[in-house]
């Protein structure tokens, strides 16, 4: 089958491009494929004449991608699948909602908007089929997520993992520091570098334009994982408890001890205030030239590397590693990270189909087959030999871990007031004015909508 896929990926990239515009890229089904083995989907019946739309935020080489990973489905059950790709599917999905031009499908990049749509009264209930694949390949909290007041309605797609400290192997091995595992660790070792004197242990940033400050809200999030716990993380999430909780305070408290260090921060750049004015996507490059040692960030930082320099090598014997940012103990692992769901506006046979294919082993296959970096799922169907980025197979190895606890980013499942909004700015200033860890998190308490 993947055989198959990457045999009709140069064509279907290359139709589907041409048709791309910077706001969407209708297409429809592949009828060429002649190495397709279609025994695989006669569960899913002939769907000959049938279409689906499917409305989602993915545009060029990255729509294309999408569409071609289910360009076998298309081709051996006859179902056209009506792309579109947008900029300005949060806005838009809403108003086609509300017009009552909702596509067959959609896929949501966080489970706020998820919820949002429920409320219309216009998503319908996932069915048997995807709830069977998703209790088989997903955690259970990864189904809590396509869950609103007890009905699942949206099978996960995507992943991505927040939870990462880059470095260089090389570094590390001269000056012969190891990978710590537990969280004294992490900062044991960041006062022996401290010490040592050669360069400071971590670098960051999170001027981000109109977003800034949105790289701090992850580092709190994690902070609240770990010292905290999985449980008071959702009651903060959901405001049960209050944003400026003493637990929340703790937390953020520990996060200091790092990032409002001046003898650990900020390698290369400046002070502790530069961490609010430096860029997020420039933030870990001193890793690269000696002057820093660790930076915590994404696995989707991947990309920034080689956008410094396209010969960086990311892996762990390459110019830069990453290892997941540890927690209390070593046989913990507690992940903060995001994800996409694909809730359907229609119980029509073939998108219900569709929506049991997405949510199956097979298109997760497909899809990172087709992917060359920086595209991951927590689905455990995964073939992870199919994922050719070294990043991209950690990160499925710790989100798909037995023992993972992981947690959606708080910020995006906040009323935007607060998620997008006052918790940006007051960790903002929280580097910029040195404002202390209680008074940031009142600010942001009080923005809390009624």
């Amino acid at each position: 089958m993947i055989r198959s896929i990457r045999s009709i990926l140069v064509g279907a990239l290359a139709l589907t491009i041409l048709s791309v515009t910077a706001c969407s890229s209708p297409s429809s089904h592949n009828t060429d494929a002649p190495e397709t083995n279609c025994a695989s989907y006669d569960i899913y019946g002939d769907l000959t004449g049938k279409k689906v739309s499917v409305y989602a935020t993915f545009i060029d080489t990255e729509g294309a991608q999408y569409e071609a990973s289910w360009a076998d489905f298309a081709y051996c059950t006859g179902a056209q699948i009506a792309y579109e790709g947008s900029r300005e599917f949060e806005t838009q999905l809403p108003v086609r909602v509300q017009a009552g031009a909702a596509p067959d499908i959609a896929i949501l990049p966080q489970p706020g908007l998820l919820a949002t749509m429920v409320a219309t009264g216009k998503v319908v209930a996932a069915p048997d089929a995807v709830a069977a694949n998703v209790d088989n390949y997903w955690s259970a909290s990864w189904k809590d997520y396509g869950t609103v007041k007890g009905t699942f309605y949206a099978a996960p797609l995507g992943a991505s993992a927040k939870s990462f400290v880059w470095y260089s192997p090389a570094a590390f091995a001269d000056a012969g520091y190891t990978i710590p595992t537990t969280w004294d660790e992490l900062l044991t070792l960041s006062a022996q570098i401290a010490a040592d004197g050669v360069a400071k242990p971590w670098c960051a940033g999170i001027e981000s334009g109109e977003a800034t400050g949105w790289p701090a809200t992850d580092w709190v999030e994690d902070m609240v994982l770990r010292f905290a716990g999985g449980q008071v993380y959702d009651q903060w999430v959901a405001h049960e408890i209050a944003f400026n909780d003493p637990r929340i305070v703790a937390a953020l408290t520990e996060m200091s001890r790092i990032l409002r260090n001046p003898d650990y921060v900020n390698a290369g750049i400046g002070n502790v205030q530069s961490i609010a004015a430096e860029p997020w996507t420039d933030a870990g490059y001193p890793i690269v030239d000696g002057t820093c040692y660790m930076h915590r960030a994404a696995s989707f930082y991947q990309t920034n590397w080689t956008t410094l320099d396209p010969s960086l090598v990311v892996g762990p014997d390459g110019d830069v590693w990453a290892f997941p940012l540890p927690g209390l103990t070593a046989d913990s692992q507690p992940v903060i990270g995001g994800g996409d769901f694909v809730a359907a506006f229609s119980d029509r046979e073939e998108v219900q189909a569709f929506q049991a294919f997405l949510s199956s082993a097979e298109w997760a296959n497909a899809k990172a087959a087709l992917t060359p970096q920086g595209w991951v799922t927590a689905n455990n169907g995964l073939d992870r030999s199919n994922l050719s980025s070294p990043m991209d197979r950690l990160a499925y190895d710790v989100l798909s871990a037995p023992g993972v606890e992981f947690r959606f980013d708080g910020s995006d499942l906040m009323p935007s007031v607060v998620g997008a909004g006052s918790f940006w700015k007051e960790m903002t200033a929280y580097f910029a004015q040195g404002k202390s860890e209680q008074s940031v998190l009142d600010a942001i308490e009080a923005t809390w909508p009624v």
